[in-house]
Formats: C-alpha cells, structure tokens, sequence
C-alpha cells in the first residue's frame, strides 16, 4: 500500500494521524467525529475515483 502512496501521500497519512491524535488529546468526543467524517470523506473521494475511472473503461484499475 505504502508503495503507491508515495512519499508526500506517507507524510499527509502521518499529519492526519497526528492531527486526530493531538484532538483526541484535548477532547476524544471531537476526536472520535473527526476521524467519522475524514473516513467518510475517504470512502466518497473512493467512489467517485470509482465511477470516474468506470465510465472511462478502466474500472478494474481500482
């Protein structure tokens, strides 16, 4: 997985990690709401690359 992220994809992995880590630190409840909404951000940005690549013939590519 790594190898198809690339090196600045690893680094915004690791700012969001420690984002979320540095919220759940001040309060977990807000910690906990964010980390729903960027997964639910992460699953909608999927399904859209999707469809988009689908509609373009090259759907088994994801």
């Amino acid at each position: 997985m790594f190898d198809k992220l690339g090196i600045s994809g690893i680094v915004g992995v690791v700012v969001v990690l420690g984002g979320l880590g540095l919220i759940a630190y001040a309060d977990p409840i807000v910690a906990a709401g964010m980390a729903l909404v960027l997964f639910g951000f992460g699953l909608t940005v999927k399904a859209l690359v999707s469809n988009l690549l689908g509609s373009l013939g090259m759907g088994g590519m994801v």
